[in-house]
């Protein structure tokens, strides 16, 4: 086991976490798969509304690949397919049985037949169980071919990020088929599988046992693996190492070893306006509806599912995705303040030290108002001094605008690790990151297309 120290980065005093403890829902009336919600995907819907589905029935396919399918959360009936702007599918909603939901059924894989499977053959039963989304390969996060062997499989076993729900919450009780899911992947990399875990987790690190590689110091983003990669790498061709989330491992691992398709997921609520911050066991793809009671909200909140710099704005009647596994409620902010020229911020969030908040070690509220406009980029160099993979996000931004291709690429855009810290941090409200996902985007779209 080795440690990693991430010197760069940035430490949130965010108020609103949530308890680590966790509260079982029960099944839900309606869940949701959100195609428009998967990166890079070309969805093709193969049900219609009214169809009967079952628990494992394919609802859509990437165009690009129609092995990639994605499977029901639930068994009943397709209630809705909603379309937004040029057709995109952004949602299919199911509304499931009341007392017994069907099930499709798929070959088990006993844990002793994993030492004798063959790679094509468990590949296979990962595609036919709809399952393949869990893996991303770097450095677009894109669903990996799955007939190419990857130079690494990341595993991480952290989460840095505000508020993701908590690894120890997640894998408490779930040794054995975290171990499942491990010698699993194994097949897929012998001897390539890098697992790594927050330094300050000994509960997780001990959970994690044999099969931990790195124990990782730092602050946020030093849970993603696209950070520890970069740290851990020796040439470029392992630019390209595949990475599965904790949870989604154990997501897998009951696919093969259950044969049934999994709907349990852990969803972290949190946020200084939620009404009710705690670890909740629910459905994949559950209404937020059903994890944040409405009524009790005043007004004037955001729902923002996925973690603060990852996820995406919501509302009440949104569903989570297959990757989200946070639902964040914060105030919407932009209310008048009083004298604010005089105010000397002891509770205002700031990375600069403009305000006397680097001062107060209280957690702090947060909230969605950018206090200020887009302005000319001063060169601060703010970005550069956060980010985890020693970019110079100033340069690669200038060099977008320039649409010098060669130039963006030489310094670095593909590292990105897309954490949003560069956007957070500037002060002339630039959106670096975005811009910097849009352009990742479009060059991984023209590559694809050069060799198709």
């Amino acid at each position: 086991m080795q440690k990693l120290t991430i010197k760069k980065g940035y430490r949130f005093r965010m108020a609103g976490a949530p308890a680590d403890e966790r509260v079982v829902l029960p099944a839900p009336a309606r869940v949701a798969a959100l195609p428009e919600r998967i990166p890079h995907i070309k969805p093709r819907l193969l049900v219609k509304e009214g169809d009967q589905v079952q628990i494992g029935s394919p609802l859509f396919e990437d165009k690009r690949n129609p092995r990639f399918q994605f499977l029901s959360p639930g068994g009943g009936t397709i209630h809705a397919i909603s379309f937004g702007p040029r057709r995109v599918i952004q949602a299919i909603v199911i509304d499931r049985k009341d007392d017994h939901e069907p099930e499709t059924r798929f070959q088990a894989v006993a844990e002793e037949q994993l030492a004798q499977i063959d790679r094509q053959e468990l590949v296979a039963r990962i595609l036919d169980g709809g399952m393949w989304w869990a893996f991303r390969e770097l450095p677009f996060r894109d669903l990996p071919a799955p007939d190419g062997e990857p130079p690494f499989i990341l595993v991480s076993l952290n989460a840095k990020e505000p508020f993701q729900a908590s690894p120890a919450v997640y894998l408490k009780d779930q040794e054995r088929l975290l171990t499942y899911g491990l010698k699993a992947l194994n097949v897929l990399a012998p001897g390539k599988v890098l697992v790594f875990a927050d330094a300050n987790e000994p509960g997780v690190i001990q959970q994690a046992g044999q099969w931990l590689t790195h124990v990782v110091s730092g602050n946020y983003p030093c849970d993603d693996p696209a950070t520890v990669l970069y740290h851990l790498k020796s040439d470029a061709s392992q630019n390209r190492a595949w990475f599965v989330d904790g949870q989604d491992l154990l997501a897998l691992a009951h696919l093969l070893r259950e044969g049934r398709y999994p709907i349990r997921r852990v969803v972290a609520v949190a946020g200084s306006a939620a009404p009710d911050r705690r670890h909740f066991q629910t459905r994949l793809g559950a209404p937020l509806s059903q994890l944040v009671d409405e009524a009790r909200l005043h007004g004037g909140e955001r729902f923002v599912v996925g973690g603060l710099f990852r996820g995406y704005s919501s509302d009440s009647d949104g569903y989570v995705g297959f990757y989200e596994t946070a639902v964040t409620v914060v105030p919407e902010g932009g209310e008048p303040e009083f004298l604010a020229l005089f105010n000397p911020g002891v509770s205002r969030p700031s990375y600069s030290r403009t305000f006397l908040s680097r001062l107060n070690p209280k957690s702090l509220v947060y909230n969605c108002n950018m206090h200020g406009d887009l302005r000319a980029c001063i060169a601060c160099m703010h970005c550069a001094d956060v980010c985890p993979v020693d970019l110079l996000p100033q340069m690669i931004y200038k060099s977008i605008l320039a649409e010098e291709v060669e130039e963006y690429l030489e310094l670095g855009l593909l590292d990105c690790v897309e954490c949003g810290l560069c956007s957070y941090v500037c002060p002339s409200k630039i959106e670096l990151s975005r811009t910097f996902i849009a352009t990742k985007a479009a060059y991984a779209k023209e590559q694809a297309a050069k060799t198709e």
